[in-house]
């Protein structure tokens, strides 16, 4: 990893999110998931959490999941589960869904801890899902289109959650913990060591202050001889 490049991924991870993100309900459709995951990159979203979509999953696993290792994807069975998760670790849930309560997304707070659900192209999010939100978000149309793809509307909300945290100075410090900074930073330089590591369920060798690994011949050694 040379120098420009790991300052490159500490300037971007100083400005990760870790209490801003998305969960897609049964989005199944590659391009939309590869363009919602590049939108939370671009916003500084860390980790996306999804369900299991009951059509598409393998082939978005296989032709998506690599390329976009700049943010963490996390799976879950159910809504229930995935909603069960975020809620536990104090998120509240805006839900892009059109009902009675439904209030303009710019209307939000999106600089406290938060989730945005994200459903279906043509069905929407899930009834489960309406239930278990704490507030149902949408975005004002005017025209004769009844809706926006859900890759777009998630730009739009992020795009709106990104200026309210901007002005807010979110941005502006390291917001990530230390173990999750660290651990990133070597996921990203080093992506064949962190397969290797992973396959064999390895702990990841140190990294110094300029991204270089510390004593690589010393952690290679210690390998071989845990795997006599």
């Amino acid at each position: 990893m040379t120098p420009e490049r790991y300052q490159k991924f500490c300037e971007v991870l100083n400005r990760r999110q870790p209490d801003l993100t998305v969960l897609t309900d049964q989005v199944h459709k590659t391009h939309n998931l590869s363009a919602i995951i590049r939108t939370c990159d671009a916003v500084g979203i860390h980790e996306l959490h999804m369900t299991q979509p009951k059509r598409g999953y393998r082939q978005y696993r296989r032709r998506s999941m690599g390329s976009h290792r700049w943010v963490e994807i996390h799976d879950h069975g159910t809504i229930d589960d995935s909603v069960s998760h975020l809620k536990k670790r104090g998120f509240k849930l805006f839900a892009a869904h059109f009902s009675s309560q439904s209030i303009p997304f710019y209307q939000v707070d999106f600089t406290q801890p938060c989730a945005i659900i994200l459903g279906a192209e043509k069905d929407g999010i899930s009834p489960e899902a309406a239930k278990l939100a704490d507030e149902h978000i949408i975005i004002p149309m005017v025209g004769q289109v009844a809706s926006f793809n859900v890759s777009v509307a998630a730009a739009i909300i992020l795009v709106e959650a990104q200026r309210q945290r901007a002005e807010k100075g979110l941005y502006n410090s390291r917001r990530l913990n230390e173990e999750v900074y660290r651990k990133t930073l070597f996921r990203w330089g080093y992506p064949e060591l962190t397969r290797y590591c992973d396959e064999r369920n390895l702990d990841y060798p140190e990294i110094d202050d300029n991204g270089q690994l510390v004593n690589p011949s010393y952690w290679y050694s210690q390998v071989c001889k845990a795997s006599l």
